[in-house]
């Protein structure tokens, strides 16, 4: 059977698909991305219209290719993707990195874009491998693209609230089941996006949509 945080990531892509397919060809209009996941609405206190709360990803603490620490503090103020593999995965994770460097790739030398890579194999994939891995795909930067790794119980709780299956699965090849979900995070720590990173169309539409997070966040910057 299914495992429910594995099911929940699949549907929460294929909703956000959905919603992609209704809206395609209109990101190059768009001025905003629509805020993904659960919100609360609040009465403010001054009887005013009720603030609307959007979930963000919880507080982290991981350690990079380089041995040196990244939190939620590291990324303060960036855009960033986000996708969740392992270094021996015989199935998608190719095909997943592949398509985060095309990606990479476009904004290798924008400062307010970041990259971030969860192994969900801490056990096998020490600093030196993630390290290794890194520069096998021609990733030199480790301040921009990140490879981290965490406790097992660390990294899962991210891919929840990432909005990624990810689990470990004795039958699923290399042992680990997870799907190749791309989440795009704002400057709050909001999920602003989720693309199928198997999927090149998907991967050309996180595309189209960074500059329209990119344009919104430098909007709430304060006019000088």
């Amino acid at each position: 059977m299914m495992h429910r945080f594995f099911r929940r990531g699949l549907l929460a892509v294929a909703s956000t698909l959905l919603l992609a397919s209704c809206s395609e060809n209109k990101a190059d209009k768009a001025t905003t991305l629509p805020y993904i996941g659960e919100h609360d609405v609040r009465a403010r206190p001054d009887g005013g219209p009720a603030d609307t709360i959007y979930a963000t990803i919880p507080r982290f603490t991981l350690t990079n290719q380089e041995g040196k620490t990244v939190t939620t503090n590291s990324l303060a103020g960036k855009v960033y993707v986000t996708d969740f593999f392992f270094a021996t995965c015989p199935s998608i994770c190719p095909k997943m990195q592949s398509e985060m460097l095309r990606v990479y790739e476009q904004y290798k030398n924008n400062p307010r874009v970041a990259f971030l890579s969860h192994t969900i194999d801490p056990a096998h994939d020490s600093i030196p491998v993630l390290r290794d891995y890194a520069e096998r795909l021609g990733v030199t930067n480790a301040s921009q693209w990140q490879f981290v790794t965490a406790p097992h119980d660390t990294i899962f709780a991210l891919a929840r609230a990432y909005m990624t299956g990810a689990e470990a699965d004795k039958k699923a090849a290399g042992g680990f089941a997870h799907n190749g979900t791309f989440a795009l995070v704002d400057g709050q720590r909001h999920v602003r996006g989720l693309y199928d990173g198997m999927n090149p169309k998907e991967v050309d539409r996180l595309l189209r949509e960074l500059p329209v997070l990119l344009a919104e966040e430098a909007a709430k910057q304060p006019k000088p």
